[in-house]
C-alpha cells in the first residue's frame, strides 16, 4: 500500500512512529509536508504540487497530522486527495469541524452526546449574564480554536472571570465559557479511536495546582480502564464528525462522563509510553483493513 503521511517533519515523534510502523510492515510510504504543497484547480483535473511534481496519484491512504495554525490549508489538501478517491485517516471536514471546538460541541450535543454545560456569545454587554448562565463562577474559558492546553483559563470568582471574558472579547478572540466540573479534579481521559475501535486509552493528570490535565504542559499519565458507556461515547463522538483516527478527551463528573474536544491529529509520545500499546502499528493496522475495502 501507499501511504503519504501529512505532516511538517518527520522527525516528530509521532509522524515518526506511524513512518517506522508503516515501513516495517512493507507499505511504500513517505512523509510530504502539506505546508509546502499547492493545489491547483480550474485546468482540468485538480492537482497537489509538492518538490516540483504532481503527487494527487501517489497514495492509496494518507495520515493528515495538521497542526492548528495551518488547518485550513491542511484541510485543503487533504480534500483534494479525497476527492481523488484517496482514503484518509481523518476527513477534510472532520479537521476543520475537531478544530473548532464550538461546532464539535454543538454536533455532540445534536447527537446526545453528554458535554459540560456550555456557553458561547460575542456580547460584551452581558458577561454577568453568561456567567450565570452556568451556575456562576468558577467558570473555564477557551479560546474556540486553542490547542494543547494553551487558551483555556479558570477563573475562581464573578470579578475575575467578567475581567477576562472582557479582555477576550475586545482582542476580537472567539472563546467559550464552561462549567467548571470540580470533582475530575485536574484530571482527564484521552481515547485513541481508530474506526469502531478504541485502541489505547490514558487518564492525565495535571502539575499540582493546575486544573488542565495536558502532557504539553507538564502533566502525567497512567492506565485506565473506561466503562462501557465511554468506549461508545468516544467511537460516536469520531464518527459523528468524520475521523476515523482521532483522540477525544473526556472528564468524569459525578453524574456521567463528558466529551470536551476531539483532537484529529492526536499526539502518540504521551499514551504510547504510558500504556505500552503500540497504537501507530494499530493506526497502520486500521489503514489497512480499510484500503482493502475500498477495491
Amino acid at each position: 500500500m501507499r501511504i503519504i503521511i501529512l505532516s511538517v517533519s518527520e522527525n516528530i515523534y509521532s509522524t515518526n512512529r506511524l513512518l517506522q510502523e508503516a515501513i516495517e510492515r512493507g507499505h511504500d510510504v513517505r512523509v510530504v509536508n502539506h505546508t509546502k504543497c499547492s493545489v491547483l484547480i480550474g485546468e482540468g483535473k485538480p492537482k497537489i504540487i509538492y518538490e516540483g511534481r504532481n503527487i494527487i496519484n501517489d497514495a492509496d491512504a494518507i495520515i493528515p497530522r495538521i497542526g492548528s495554525s495551518v488547518f485550513r490549508h491542511g484541510a485543503a489538501v487533504v480534500k483534494e486527495f479525497e476527492m481523488n478517491g484517496v482514503y484518509s485517516a481523518a476527513s477534510s471536514l472532520g479537521i476543520a469541524r475537531a478544530q473548532n471546538k464550538v461546532r464539535t460541541l454543538q454536533i455532540m450535543n445534536r447527537k446526545n452526546v453528554p458535554i459540560p454545560k456550555t456557553v458561547f456569545s460575542i456580547n460584551p454587554d452581558d458577561i454577568e449574564t453568561q456567567i450565570e448562565l452556568l451556575g456562576g463562577a468558577p467558570v473555564i474559558i477557551k479560546l474556540q480554536e486553542g490547542t494543547q492546553g494553551l487558551g483555556v483559563m479558570l477563573a475562581d470568582s464573578k470579578k475575575s472571570a467578567k475581567s477576562i471574558i472582557d479582555t477576550f472579547y475586545n482582542m476580537d478572540a472567539n472563546i467559550l465559557l464552561q462549567e467548571f466540573v470540580k470533582e475530575s479534579n485536574g484530571e482527564d481521559i484521552r481515547v485513541i479511536v481508530a474506526g469502531n475501535k478504541v485502541i489505547s486509552a490514558m487518564k492525565r493528570i495535571g502539575v499540582k495546582g493546575d486544573f488542565r490535565s495536558n502532557i504539553h504542559r507538564g502533566g502525567t499519565g497512567e492506565t485506565v480502564n473506561l466503562t462501557s458507556k465511554e468506549v461508545k461515547t468516544a467511537i460516536k463522538a469520531a464518527r459523528y464528525l468524520g475521523l476515523p483516527v482521532c483522540g477525544v478527551d473526556l472528564i468524569r463528573s459525578k453524574k456521567e462522563s463528558l466529551l470536551i474536544e476531539v483532537n484529529s491529529t492526536p499526539g502518540l509520545q504521551g499514551i504510547e509510553a504510558y500504556t505500552r500499546i503500540n497504537v501507530a502499528v494499530e493506526i497502520i493496522k486500521f489503514l489497512e483493513k480499510n484500503v482493502r475495502k475500498r477495491f
